[in-house]
């Protein structure tokens, strides 16, 4: 889906999730919905009956490709309480021109002041990578200017900085830009009271940088979670923009002429389409864990639909691609695989010591990745695929068992021979090979039934 573009001149910030207190759910869904969906004010707690709540709950559900319901579920309450931006989601605002656009593809822009946190030659290259981010993908230029009005009016301040949309000091609001027009329009505003990184460690100043710059340009919110301008901030490495964020651009100035087609991150995956392949998935405290590229989807017996998140979201410290995990609920932890290294987590805490290389695991060199992983309660054993073969491994001595490697498909008849992701559930292990999932029973050692991937995933 092309990202919409809002068209007022709305300021754009990230704030922070809101303390998770059942009490103060319908009044955080209430301001929610006043902000980002347009719920009239002044109906105070009757509205939370009313038909326009209702409807403004299927809005915000239907922008997130959550289960539309009208009600306020875990699901949509999760969602309300992340890290997000402050332009609204949906909208019509007939008062302002469409396509609101620089009227020329040369614009300038000046940094009027830096943060003491970084060097300013730092600042600078943030700024600049975050400008080249659009324009590799159009024909705009960008020209920096030491004095006078530029297109792009660059600053760090905090509190009330002079525009009447003040910050809210540390861990709140993160930055704030306006779309194309005379005046305020296009400045971005950075809130000098947060911490800004050239890492993951805090507030990485080049991604909000292109996020915000995009808004400067006249790009608004995609509800693609895999879009630069998806409206939740999380720090990610490698390109930033999706197919999404290419099309929104180009449809206001057109593709760059002057350069080879870049290659998109892929775009969130659809979890209702008929081909689709996971690439690993494990159990966490009880909840379902769906990788796939580099998202991944969260399944809870009381949630109603599958919540999909950024890796990096959740677990900055794990790569964006992952191979293999499963999860060892006698030690309360998760292991995850990608290539040769592999990380441990207790919870959502990355334990200390990893990663560690997967030979560690006896598992000899010529091994450069687990396909699969899955651990089998009743035995006490972890069972690692790695291409057309498997390998058993031995918890309580933390050894591989010999007689290893054996072939897949002469020890799972009925199986395909080799595997993408398994998980073990009451005697049956669920084995899934691109679009297709293989219910096989461990006693019986016969395949029980063939569904679609996706099923799990309620499609």
């Amino acid at each position: 889906m092309i990202a919409l573009l809002l068209l007022a001149l709305v300021a754009h910030s990230f704030p922070l999730p809101l303390p998770s207190v059942n009490k103060e759910n319908w009044n955080l869904a209430e301001k929610y919905l006043r902000r980002f969906y347009g719920l009239p004010a002044g109906l105070q707690g009757r509205q939370r009956t009313s038909g326009a709540f209702e409807a403004k709950i299927k809005e915000m559900q239907h922008f997130f490709k959550l289960k539309v319901t009208g009600n306020l579920d875990d699901s949509t309450l999760e969602v309300m309480k992340q890290a997000r931006c402050g332009v609204p989601d949906i909208g019509e605002y007939n008062h302002f021109p469409r396509d609101l656009k620089w009227p020329n593809n040369n614009i300038t822009f000046r940094i009027l002041n830096y943060t003491p946190d970084l060097d300013k030659s730092d600042v600078d290259r943030a700024i600049r990578n975050a400008l080249n981010v659009w324009a590799d993908v159009t024909p705009l230029t960008f020209k920096k200017v030491h004095r006078g009005i530029a297109d792009i009016m660059i600053s760090f301040g905090s509190k009330e900085h002079g525009d009447y949309n003040p910050f809210d000091g540390p861990n709140g609001l993160l930055a704030h830009a306006y779309p194309p027009g005379q005046g305020i329009g296009g400045d971005t505003h950075f809130d000098e009271d947060e911490l800004w990184t050239k890492d993951s460690s805090a507030y990485n100043l080049f991604i909000v940088a292109a996020h915000e710059l995009g808004h400067s340009l006249g790009m608004s919110h995609s509800s693609d979670a895999g879009a630069l301008m998806y409206p939740i901030y999380s720090y990610s490495k490698g390109y930033l923009l999706s197919e999404d964020d290419i099309e929104g651009i180009q449809a206001l100035y057109g593709p760059n002429p002057n350069r080879s087609k870049v290659k998109p991150r892929p775009d969130a995956p659809n979890k209702c389409d008929p081909m689709l392949s996971f690439d690993a998935v494990t159990e966490l405290r009880g909840e379902t864990i769906i990788f796939k590229d580099r998202f991944y989807w969260r399944l809870h017996p009381q949630m109603p639909e599958p919540e999909q998140t950024l890796i990096k979201f959740t677990w900055p410290v794990l790569p964006n691609k992952v191979d293999a995990a499963y999860e060892n609920p006698e030690k309360d932890r998760v292991i995850i695989f990608s290539g040769i290294r592999m990380w441990a987590l207790n919870g959502y805490n990355l334990v200390e010591g990893y990663p560690k290389y997967i030979h560690k695991l006896g598992l000899p060199k010529k091994i450069r990745k687990v396909d699969a992983a899955v651990y089998i309660r009743d035995t006490g054993k972890t069972l690692f695929f790695t291409e057309e073969d498997y390998w058993s491994y031995d918890e309580a001595s933390g050894t591989m068992d010999s007689g290893y490697p054996r072939s897949i498909e002469e020890n799972f008849p009925g199986m395909d021979d080799e595997v993408d992701a398994a998980a073990y559930h009451d005697g049956y292990l669920n084995f899934f090979h691109e679009h297709m999932q293989y219910e096989y029973s461990y006693n019986s050692r016969k395949v029980i039934r063939i569904l679609r991937t996706n099923s799990i995933l309620n499609c």
